[in-house]
């Protein structure tokens, strides 16, 4: 699936920043660069000199200025520009499908106003976080054993992908590495596993290799280290639990992640870390640990680590405390030089105690970096999203913030929905592709494994028509059959960039068509020079019937 929207951003600091950051000592508590917090707001929040608040959503309340009812338990969230310059927020449902669950997305014109909200993603179950992809899906991940990832266009026009392939278990959380071409992903368990995704055609995300992080002895914490990934045996875990099947390293309740020119983010909530693993050298280290502060004896403002994201702009990485006991309530800053402080804390009875108690989740920021969404996410008993705006750091040490990512290379892909087989042999499939710039063009046709048609060929910008031809292997797959579901896939490759999208193309048999009267076995009569007539003339006519596609 690829929609017309660009792509989720990621940071861009450069391998060599990020070399020497993790070869730092983790992260210890300082004032942080925002100073501390004031008194709480008009929505009860502790924000830093100068930062406001406002409540965007709130469970089972329509969402301002549409007649939408948003979503109860609003857990991971993205951003995604859109192309007037304004963005949509995409926000998964951390409810079970008879209560809602799935997604939902709010857009926003330029100037932050809710132009629209509206459902993405409907019947799943437990949705917790996900994330953004360059080609501008919003991947959403259930957090139950038989968990799996959704591929949801965010403007809610394509309706969600199930992509089993990258396996069965209690999902948390995706993040794309877009040069190494791979979807990195956590799980919420004790004993959970850190993964990885290797598409055999990315970006579709419908088939590929997965893969489980070992970074030291089988079952155990790692303190760091060089990692090694083992094959998942049975992504599907039909008899065992994928964390099981090998013996991997234990990544107690994964839960954020967050991907950055070659680093991945971890985000561990029951051992309180976060650990950054380099995708060039697989090796894996610990950038901030909870755990050691406080044996240590020291006092840290950030616990039970989940949700993260980090500020394209700064360079800085928010998180967000799963219940943050006995300290709830709080989103944390880990600024590039491994300083740890509070940024915000919510307050008031609104957010619950005990069983009922809420949690900071979806941190995210726009595609600008100048406003902050997260959710309380059992907030009012429903859940709330919040916006902050404010003085937010929009350069970093070593120099201004990279632009904005570059758009979609594919702008449009449209074929016939349905077409008959013979149309389809004697002509082919006519497609049509949209390019944002010149670009290598491939597009395939299959079905059940098997390429029924396929053509490359390179595109200029605007609008390119390819006709695909029947391979020999896909006449011999259509012969007799009378109905067949096949899937469409285009991808567009330019300067290291790639995008696709995706559609479904039913080949039928001629409908409509009736045996002439009085025609026996064979088709023959018995009326000898008429019968010829007639059965040149029902020749004829099935020569028509191939040509118009009838």
């Amino acid at each position: 699936m690829r929609t017309g929207l660009l792509g989720a951003g990621a940071l861009a600091l450069g391998p060599a920043f990020w070399e020497e950051a993790l070869a730092a000592a983790p992260a210890t508590p300082g004032p942080g660069p925002y100073g501390p917090l004031l008194a709480p707001d008009i929505n009860q929040i502790m924000l830093p000199a100068g930062f406001r608040s406002r409540v965007v959503a709130r469970g089972q309340t329509p969402v301002e200025n549409t007649t939408y009812p948003w979503h109860i338990f609003s857990d991971g969230q993205a951003t995604f520009p859109t192309e007037d310059g304004g963005y949509i927020l995409t926000a998964n449902s951390e409810a079970p499908a008879s209560a809602g669950g799935g997604a939902s997305a709010i857009r926003f014109d330029k100037n932050a106003r809710i132009e629209d909200a509206y459902r993405i993603l409907s019947n799943t179950n437990n949705n917790c976080s996900g994330g953004g992809t360059p080609w501008g899906t919003w991947l959403s991940c259930e957090e139950t054993d038989t968990g799996r990832v959704w591929e949801c266009d965010p403007a809610g026009k394509k309706v969600a992908i199930v992509r089993p392939a990258m396996g069965v278990f209690s999902h948390e959380a995706a993040a794309v590495d877009p040069g190494g071409r791979r979807v990195y992903l956590t799980e919420d368990s004790g004993d959970g596993g850190f993964y990885r995704f290797t598409p055999t055609a990315y970006p579709d995300l419908s088939a590929g290799l997965l893969e489980i992080a070992v970074a030291g002895p089988p079952g155990e914490v790692t303190n760091g280290g060089k990692v090694t990934w083992v094959p998942v045996p049975d992504p599907s875990a039909a008899t065992t639990p994928t964390r099981k099947q090998v013996g991997a390293t234990k990544f107690r309740r994964g839960e954020g992640i967050w991907f950055d020119s070659g680093i991945v983010y971890v985000a561990t909530t029951s051992d309180d870390r976060i650990y950054g693993y380099d995708t060039a050298g697989e090796t894996i280290d610990l950038v901030y640990d909870g755990e050691a502060i406080a044996a240590a004896g020291g006092e840290t403002p950030l616990t039970d680590v989940d949700n993260i994201t980090v500020s394209r702009q700064s360079g800085d990485l928010f998180v967000c405390e799963d219940s943050g006991n006995p300290d709830p309530f709080d989103i944390a800053i880990i600024t590039p030089d491994r300083e740890v402080a509070r940024f915000l804390k919510l307050t008031g009875p609104q957010h619950g105690t005990g069983q009922a108690i809420s949690e900071t989740t979806g941190v995210i920021f726009d595609p600008s970096g100048t406003r902050m969404y997260f959710s309380s996410q059992r907030g009012f008993g429903v859940g709330v999203v919040y916006e902050i705006t404010g003085p937010f750091r929009l350069e970093r040490a070593g120099g201004p913030a990279p632009g904005p990512p570059p758009p979609s290379l594919l702008t449009d892909l449209r074929a016939p929905g349905s077409i008959t087989i013979s149309a389809f042999r004697s002509r082919g499939l006519p497609v049509t592709v949209g390019l944002s710039r010149p670009a290598r063009i491939t597009v395939t046709l299959k079905a059940a494994g098997t390429t029924l048609a396929r053509g490359t060929r390179d595109g200029e910008q605007g609008s390119e028509r390819i006709t695909l031809g029947v391979t020999t292997a896909g006449r011999r797959y259509l012969s007799g059959r009378r109905r067949v579901a096949a899937r469409l896939v285009a991808t567009a490759t330019a300067d290291g960039q790639s995008s696709s999208d995706e559609q479904q193309v039913v080949l039928r048999g001629a409908s409509g068509r009736r045996p002439n009267p009085g025609r026996g076995p064979g088709g023959r009569r018995a009326n000898g020079r008429r019968n010829q007539r007639v059965s040149q003339g029902g020749a004829r006519n099935r020569r028509r019937q191939r040509f118009s596609g009838r």
